[in-house]
């Protein structure tokens, strides 16, 4: 079964509907505009399973909503395994507990990266690829490895500037930034 898609059908009015829910749920108007546009997508996808005589609007609905639990439980797991990286990278480290510490800060901003700026930091930072190597692995124009790169770092750094207070106190010691 075809679904008709044109503004003769109402279609505009659908699509209007599907954005405010949108909006509703994402509290955001561009997140809003790509929970509907995947919806869309998925609608277009598996317009086979939609069922003669059905209210197309309830049905489009019900596909903005599946789609927003499915990516608010995909950002639910990537959190997860970020948090789960980065205390692997830090239990594997034999430093000091302030070193610790910090190295977890580090694991987890790492683990907040984008993945294209995670990869392109691991290729060369840690597996001391050149951008030439790096870019034949991803694919991409050496170019593009130089901007992520220079993305990713200032992404770690203004992460990094973010923490005005430091994380930990010294306790019964000295702290660099206080002179007595």
């Amino acid at each position: 079964m075809k679904i008709r898609w044109g503004k003769s059908s109402g279609f505009a009015d659908d699509v209007a509907a599907m954005r405010r829910y949108a909006r509703s749920l994402t509290r955001d108007r561009d997140d809003a505009d790509d929970l509907v546009q995947d919806a869309l997508v998925r609608a277009i996808e598996r317009q086979a399973t939609y069922q003669e005589g059905r209210n197309r609007r309830r049905w489009l609905l019900a596909i903005v909503h599946n789609v927003f639990i499915s990516g608010t439980r995909r950002e639910a797991a990537e959190a997860r395994r970020n948090d789960r990286f980065a205390e692997t990278q830090v239990a594997h480290s034999d430093a000091s507990q302030e070193h610790h510490a910090r190295l977890g800060e580090i694991a987890r901003s790492f683990a907040a990266l984008p993945e294209h700026h995670r990869a392109v930091l691991h290729l060369t930072a840690i597996e001391g690829l050149s951008y030439q190597e790096c870019a034949d692995v991803l694919g991409v124009p050496v170019g593009t490895i130089m901007s992520r790169i220079a993305r990713a770092r200032a992404a770690l750094r203004q992460q990094d500037e973010q923490r005005a207070e430091p994380a930990l106190r010294i306790v019964g010691g000295r702290d660099g930034s206080r002179t007595e």
